[in-house]
């Protein structure tokens, strides 16, 4: 179904940790606005699109959401990478730990796990690309909201290019939205039943 290149769409290189700045990041990989919901939710849309393209637009952008959660994972893993248990719970990291150790768990910064209630799906083509435009938008103030928060010159990178990204997925599910009004203007045909 997809080719998969084990390679991170940007690189992820972090030198140095900071486990205050990965737990303010676990918001873009399991909050209500991350990675986690926007895959999930443009992935499940796609099967209520009316047309080619708009099945296409979301089934590119659902994937590419998957890739950027490879790449949140990714800084978290590295910013937390050989953390002392001091450190650990300097960070306010403890109670993670105490579940799950270092794994990186589907939560936000406050450790409430992921859940499908974050993800809008309505069946209406033009209200799940309206609310996904939406989503868009919301990613981007939340990776300019980290990029407030981070000093290291690395994670700034990583972070400015998820931004990028979320401003080309909005101008993209603005051109599938015009795409699929057009087809419901244009390409739908209603008779009348000659016995009304």
């Amino acid at each position: 179904m997809w080719v998969y290149e084990k390679r991170l769409q940007i690189p992820v290189d972090i030198k140095k940790r900071d486990l205050k700045m990965a737990k303010d990041i676990y918001d873009a990989l399991g909050g209500a606005d991350g990675e986690l919901t926007a895959s999930m939710e443009y992935l499940h849309q796609r099967y209520t699109m009316p047309t080619g393209q708009s099945i296409a637009t979301l089934t590119d952008i659902g994937t590419e959401e998957l890739a950027h959660l490879e790449i949140v994972a990714s800084l978290i893993y590295q910013l937390t990478d050989g953390a002392s248990i001091e450190e650990i719970k300097a960070a306010g990291l403890d109670t993670s730990y105490a579940g799950r150790g270092t794994g990186i768990f589907l939560a936000d910064p406050n450790g409430v796990p992921w859940n499908a209630g974050y993800v809008a799906l309505k069946a209406d083509p033009v209200a799940d690309l309206t609310a996904d435009m939406a989503a868009e938008q919301k990613a981007r103030a939340s990776y300019e909201h980290l990029l407030d928060l981070a000093t290291d010159e690395d994670v700034r990178q990583v972070l400015s290019y998820l931004r990028e990204r979320e401003v080309v997925h909005f101008q993209r599910f603005g051109e599938t939205l015009m795409n699929v009004q057009n087809h419901f203007e244009h390409d739908r045909y209603f008779f009348m039943n000659d016995q009304d």
